[in-house]
């Protein structure tokens, strides 16, 4: 893991940890019987809302009623008994060697189920007992993915950002990608895409949802939305999305 101050300084650099930078908790529900192949950016947990859920990739299968999902590996899911709940952790550092899931058991899994449904102070606490290690965190780059989150339209660029953290281009880039477990560039699409999601799930047009986020147009947004969930846009409405976000 790379922590890099942003200049000499000590007092520049206000290291946080990880659970402690400004990400959005973004929770989804949705009542569908699976969901395709795809790829989360974001580590995630995902339970069934009446019975258990299997997670499938190349490697493995996992079955059962709370799952941990590591970002990056391609994978659908099937709950049987139809309808799914998932929170995806942005910036989570975690350490595992399962291939796609991990079932979570115990405490952990009540844990889980309390940050699902919104219960106070437990979205802290899965992200503490997940986090495998904390990084020091600059406080401007806090700053950064505060302005990236709450504004999906804001056209940063990679010298803004070095601009804004003082640094060279590279090393900004090194640290946001530690930060934040996406490169610049990918970190920026996912952050526009639940965005979108939210509105969608609030009712918003797929259309308005996609201009709002600043995808190119709804081809744009649909691709990215089923690359990244499993399913589309009009999947998601079918269901009967819903999405809070702490």
């Amino acid at each position: 893991m790379i922590a890099l101050a942003l200049n000499k300084r000590a007092d520049d650099s206000l290291p946080m940890s990880s659970a402690g930078l400004p990400f959005p908790a973004s929770v989804f529900t949705v009542d569908v019987e699976h969901l395709a192949p795809h790829r989360n950016p974001a580590p995630c947990v995902i339970a069934g809302r009446r019975g258990s859920v299997s997670v499938i990739s190349a490697g493995e299968q996992v079955t059962g009623d709370v799952l941990f999902i590591r970002p990056g590996v391609e994978h659908k899911v099937i709950c049987a008994d139809g309808g799914i709940k998932v929170i995806y952790l942005d910036g989570l550092t975690w350490s595992g060697n399962f291939p796609c899931a991990q079932r979570l058991q115990g405490q952990l899994a009540d844990i889980a189920v309390d940050a699902l449904f919104q219960q106070i102070g437990a979205q802290t606490e899965l992200r503490d007992r997940l986090t495998s290690e904390a990084t020091p965190i600059p406080q401007q780059l806090s700053v950064v993915i505060e302005s990236i989150i709450a504004e999906p339209m804001l056209r940063l660029s990679q010298l803004e950002l070095a601009r804004r953290l003082k640094m060279e281009r590279t090393s900004a880039l090194r640290l946001f990608k530690a930060a934040t477990g996406l490169t610049f560039r990918r970190f920026k699409q996912w952050s526009a895409l639940q965005h979108a999601a939210r509105q969608i799930a609030d009712g918003e047009l797929v259309r308005t949802a996609a201009m709002d986020a600043g995808f190119a147009d709804t081809a744009h947004l649909t691709r990215t939305f089923r690359a990244s969930f499993g399913l589309t846009p009009s999947e998601a409405i079918a269901g009967g999305a819903q999405a809070d976000a702490s």
